[in-house]
């Protein structure tokens, strides 16, 4: 049976992979890793010089591949991503089948950490669902943006004794303020802090993170808001791509 590891990287910089995730990509017979066109060479390249700064059997060998762009107009959200997860599984099937040989271990290098707003084991489980081919996972953990943002801005994620929700810029309306006193948000495109109207709202954003390219900016939302969406239009034209993620906080440690 073959086997398939599902190994978390961090957030951009090769010195975020863990001594379990260079273990785990010294296993693997096969390292496949994702490229997304030429505005994301970047993302490549960071998996690239992983495995050269850190794998050091001399049989193994990577074998790069397309990731399809997400087909949005005329969709639903959910139908969209559906189809999406589908030929990427396809793609994941055909790489297995045609790359992996029976007894072989495979290795997914998976930005930041699996378990956070990454479908990459959504994606793993559809192949192994259809049926095609047999085989096991298993799953390393790695670095996550939001530790990284964290660390960054030197602050806690969260305020003593209190919960913290970790969502989306599509329904960020839903929560903060009124819900949440902290909120992190991931994969925002359309930067929903700016429709925040809270005066003791405080945001930590970050772009890039953990990599040479690094943005960090904080403050009381109300006064860098402004700040922040000029810096990121400037950020995305000159890169030609973006990855941000912000933390929204309202109150304290401890209550009055």
């Amino acid at each position: 049976m073959r086997h398939i590891l599902i190994i978390g990287i961090g957030a951009g910089n090769p010195e975020h992979v863990t001594i379990q995730a260079i273990n785990a990509l010294n296993k693997a017979d096969v390292l496949f890793i994702p490229t997304k066109g030429a505005k994301k060479t970047e993302l490549a390249e960071v998996r690239r010089e992983i495995c050269a700064r850190y794998v050091t059997r001399s049989d193994s060998r990577t074998v790069e591949f397309a990731v399809p762009v997400r087909q949005t107009e005329g969709r639903s959200y959910s139908g969209s991503v559906d189809d999406w997860h589908e030929s990427i599984a396809a793609i994941y099937e055909a790489l297995l089948i045609g790359e992996l040989g029976e007894g072989q271990t495979g290795a997914f290098l998976v930005w930041g950490d699996p378990m956070l707003y990454d479908s990459t084991i959504r994606i793993v489980e559809r192949v192994k669902a259809r049926g095609h081919v047999a085989f096991d996972f298993e799953v390393v953990p790695g670095i996550t943006s939001l530790q990284v943002l964290c660390a960054s801005h030197r602050i806690p994620l969260n305020l003593v004794g209190k919960p913290v929700e970790i969502t989306t810029g599509r329904r960020l309306a839903e929560s903060f303020p009124d819900k949440s006193e902290t909120a992190v948000v991931m994969l925002d495109g359309e930067q929903a802090f700016q429709n925040i109207d809270d005066p003791d709202a405080e945001i930590y954003w970050g772009a890039y993170l953990g990599t040479p390219d690094e943005i960090v900016i904080s403050g009381r939302l109300a006064d860098v808001k402004e700040e922040i969406l000029r810096v990121r239009a400037e950020a995305r034209q000159r890169i030609g791509w973006i990855m941000d993620i912000y933390l929204l906080r309202k109150g304290a440690d401890f209550d009055e």
